[in-house]
């Protein structure tokens, strides 16, 4: 009884779990053609550097919203804050390592498009 009572409470918070798990698997799902005993490349780089590219594009397009965000958290912390001087001193630690994160996120992409035009200029 109870295991059932649990799970009809619960159905609504499973099923949202189970429609965000599988919804990205069934609608990104590409099916590969290859030729019978050949490897198939999933992946659209033929190079290392339009790998590298690709993964640092896409750590780029994830990044980018998730610094705006922790950004805009650490103005309603600074803003929370009202003069405290600990929640002031988290604030600005906050701030900060969102900074460095954003720093080192697009010094990396700068860095391999610098890398990857001086291979390719070679």
């Amino acid at each position: 009884m109870k295991i059932n009572n649990l799970f009809q409470r619960n159905i609504y918070k499973i099923s949202l779990a189970t429609y965000v798990l599988l919804y990205p698997t069934i609608s990104f799902a590409v099916t590969y053609t290859c030729n019978p005993g050949e490897i198939c490349n999933p992946i659209s780089a033929s190079t290392l550097n339009e790998f590298i590219k690709a993964i640092l594009e896409g750590a780029i397009k994830i990044g980018i919203p998730i610094i705006a965000l922790a950004i805009i958290y650490s103005g309603f912390l600074f803003v929370k804050a009202q003069g405290n001087e600990k929640e002031l001193e988290t604030a600005k630690k906050a701030i900060l390592y969102t900074l460095i994160g954003a720093a080192l996120l697009l010094g990396a992409w700068a860095l391999a498009q610098l890398v990857s035009e001086t291979v390719l200029a070679l």
